[in-house]
């Protein structure tokens, strides 16, 4: 079977435990990638996961991608073109998940020979602290594509900064790639000439310094200029109050912070989706801090209908002390939090996932001028921008109580 590769990935033929491919527009990357994992599925059988942060239905995935170059490289006879799967004649197969709502469906591809991940700038700590012991198969692969967007985002860290022992790692742009298209270099250089900041991350492959619209920008950079995004251990002389956003087909959100005198320490954070509001509170247990307030949004007053009860009502059952989130509108919550920032210290690890959502927090852009709406964009980010502006608002509030020990064992 011939195929031809930019030289820069002719490595992906090569075992390696982790490939990874970054850089801009127009490189090849990512057909490079479908073409080597159908070559290679075609010469033995392979399970193969084909991933990426969020995958809301299959057109969001590279199976359009696979199915587009099977047909280019001859290989209908070999591969079936299913609607969720590819299937080889040899048994080889491609099946296609994301990361960020399907926990227990990437569990299941304990087995799988290669784990391809593309656009990968997005994902999280959390998928990949998930996704990675999950591929454990001896001399199982995990590929990596992204055009990188921050220098701060996990991917980016993980595997371009500080890069795994066992990694092949290559920056390829639109001048490795042979085949780079007419019609690509005109745009390429209409942005050159008219948005030479943009063309740097769109084409060169160079981060950004924030992202266009992010709402708090100068606030993450002065924070990581004065190294208060750092290891910050809890003070288990002092309370942690707990700022909820509540969701369901969205995420929840929760950040976890101390007061330690004038500073207030952002000491962890956790999302989840889709989980009954008992395994928030189980979850809450199994970290120990000692709980001072519960602080929820306004919807927690809702009851359910099932129950009967409300989110604050079973909060307060499983002994924790509950305050509601003071109304206030989102442009006044942002100021608030604006305001938080100077005085708040974030840990590193903990809430990685966290500051991620703050640093992609940004505002809705408005398709027909071009500018920004003076909303914020809502989507998967937004959550935990919202819990940390809720922690805002309720700081705002001077609330003195005496701290609880948690609870050890409450009715689920």
């Amino acid at each position: 079977m011939q195929a031809e590769f930019p030289a820069k990935l002719k490595f992906l033929f090569k075992p390696a435990r982790y490939k990874v491919a970054y850089g801009g527009r127009g490189s090849a990357k990512s057909w490079s990638f479908a073409r080597a994992l159908l070559i290679l599925g075609a010469e033995r059988p392979l399970r193969i996961l084909c991933a990426r942060e969020f995958q809301n239905s299959i057109q969001d995935s590279v199976h359009a991608l696979l199915s587009d170059q099977i047909r280019v490289m001859g290989l209908e006879g070999h591969y079936e073109i299913q609607r969720t799967r590819i299937v080889g004649a040899n048994g080889t197969t491609f099946g296609f998940e994301g990361l960020r709502h399907n926990i227990a469906s990437i569990k299941s591809y304990e087995g799988a020979d290669v784990c391809w991940v593309e656009e990968a700038q997005t994902v999280s700590k959390e998928s990949w602290d998930t996704l990675i012991p999950t591929i454990r198969r001896p001399e199982s692969e995990i590929w990596v594509s992204f055009n990188p967007e921050l220098d701060s985002d996990e991917t980016y860290r993980r595997f371009v900064l500080r890069p795994p022992p066992e990694a092949v790692v290559a920056k390829v742009n639109w001048d490795d790639n042979p085949w780079f298209p007419d019609v690509l270099a005109a745009e390429r250089d209409h942005m050159k000439a008219t948005d030479p900041d943009a063309y740097l991350t769109v084409w060169e492959g160079h981060c950004r310094q924030v992202l266009d619209g992010a709402i708090y920008a100068s606030e993450i950079r002065a924070a990581t200029e004065a190294d208060r995004i750092t290891s910050v251990p809890s003070d288990k002389a002092k309370p942690v109050d707990v700022y909820f956003d509540i969701g369901w087909a969205d995420y929840t959100s929760a950040w976890f912070g101390q007061w330690v005198g004038q500073e207030f320490h952002l000491v962890d954070y956790m999302q989840g989706h889709l989980k009954p509001w008992s395994e928030y509170l189980a979850d809450m247990q199994r970290r120990g801090y000692v709980y001072r307030t519960v602080w929820l949004p306004h919807d927690a007053q809702a009851k359910e209908l099932g129950t009967g009860k409300s989110i604050e009502d079973q909060t307060r059952a499983a002994g924790y002390r509950v305050q509601i989130v003071p109304a206030l509108s989102v442009l006044d919550g942002i100021n608030a939090a604006r305001e938080l920032f100077n005085r708040c210290w974030f840990d590193a690890t903990r809430c990685a996932d966290g500051l991620q959502c703050l640093r992609r927090y940004r505002w809705d852009k408005d398709e027909g001028t071009g500018g920004f709406k003076r909303r914020p964009l809502h989507d998967e980010y937004s959550h935990g921008a919202d819990a940390f502006r809720y922690a805002a608002v309720a700081a705002k509030r001077d609330v003195k109580a005496k701290p609880i020990a948690y609870p050890k064992v409450w009715a689920a």
